[in-house]
């Protein structure tokens, strides 16, 4: 996983030095929709944050993503066509502290409208999992604690609560007033749809789960700390933050323990990432699997299916239900 950060990393640096040499230039040609429309531009780095900007925005923005649909954005790269987007893009919309490329993008072109959704999302630290060292070797314990400092110690993924992902629409409604004063009124009708919308999600999900409150969540990683810390859950990740990182013979140990004393009955893969690792242990604990969705893109099939936020949203939500040891 270092490894891989390293080279991407690298080759972003790359990228941002070929980009220097072209700021001047025409964006005509890259491909992205900041060079290509006369209407209001929107820029976003992830599923989620292109979501919000499409419904506030509706007809009045592009919005285009700098993440591939069915890619997992953790260890996205960017193309030079990508990065010259960034500079004229007329918002981009991103979350630092996600995305390494991403965040050097916007260091290096300085868009001149930005929403970062670190600053209105209330990032916090779900650190349930460090319980899961004891036992390890001191190789096991460096490795984990290396991929704990280059996640951060704060929880990227906010929107799984839709409540604060609500708040970032109504920064990103702000900004598109700054870019756009002429539709700043339709801007904050659809921030205000937004808010309702998400408001009758949370309120669908609570009333699904209000059974299941103190029920252990077992994740394959720990992506749904805000949807456990919502809706009274107790979030077990096989895993830490980082969805690559192998878990220790330690950790699955502890794992199996705490499934026997909760009586835990299915443990979550998700999608976009590997289940081997989750199926695995679940055949030798002789329980069964489902899978849940971080939202951090949409699959192919999501895709496909015309899927958004809220119909995934409302499939987790049925898989919990199926899923989780409630009254």
């Amino acid at each position: 996983m270092t490894t891989t950060r390293a080279a991407g990393a690298a080759l972003t640096s790359l990228v941002l030095a070929g980009t220097a040499t072209l700021a001047g230039c025409s964006a005509q040609g890259t491909g992205g929709a900041a060079g290509e429309s006369d209407g209001v531009t929107v820029l976003a780095s992830f599923y989620p944050l292109q979501y919000v900007a499409q419904q506030i925005g509706g007809d009045l923005v592009t919005v285009d993503n700098l993440t591939p649909p069915a890619a997992e954005p953790h260890d996205l790269e960017l193309s030079p066509a990508q990065v010259r987007e960034i500079g004229t893009a007329d918002l981009v919309v991103y979350l630092s502290g996600f995305q390494a490329a991403v965040d050097e993008g916007i260091e290096a072109r300085a868009p001149e409208h930005v929403v970062d959704a670190a600053d209105t999302a209330e990032l916090v630290a779900h650190t349930g999992t460090e319980e899961g060292h004891e036992g390890e070797t001191a190789e096991e314990h460096a490795e984990h604690a290396e991929d704990e400092h280059d996640h951060g110690a704060a929880d990227p993924h906010f929107w799984l609560d839709p409540s604060r992902l609500a708040t970032v629409g109504q920064a990103v409604a702000d900004e598109l007033a700054a870019v756009d004063p002429e539709h700043a009124e339709e801007y904050a009708d659809g921030a205000l749809r937004l808010g309702q919308q998400l408001d009758a999600l949370d309120q669908e999900l609570a009333d699904g789960l209000a059974a299941c409150q103190g029920a252990t969540l077992v994740t394959s990683h720990t992506a749904f700390g805000y949807l456990a810390d919502r809706y009274a859950l107790e979030q077990v990740g096989i895993s830490e933050l980082d969805p690559e990182a192998e878990p220790s013979p330690a950790r699955l140990r502890q794992i199996g323990d705490v499934v026997k004393e909760n009586g835990v009955t299915t443990l979550f893969s998700e999608t976009l990432v590997s289940p081997k690792v989750t199926e695995t242990l679940a055949d030798d604990l002789g329980v069964r699997t489902a899978v849940l969705d971080p939202l951090e893109g949409l699959s192919e099939d999501a895709t496909a299916a015309g899927e958004d936020y809220v119909s995934v949203m409302r499939a987790n939500l049925k898989a919990l239900e199926e899923g989780l040891v409630c009254a």
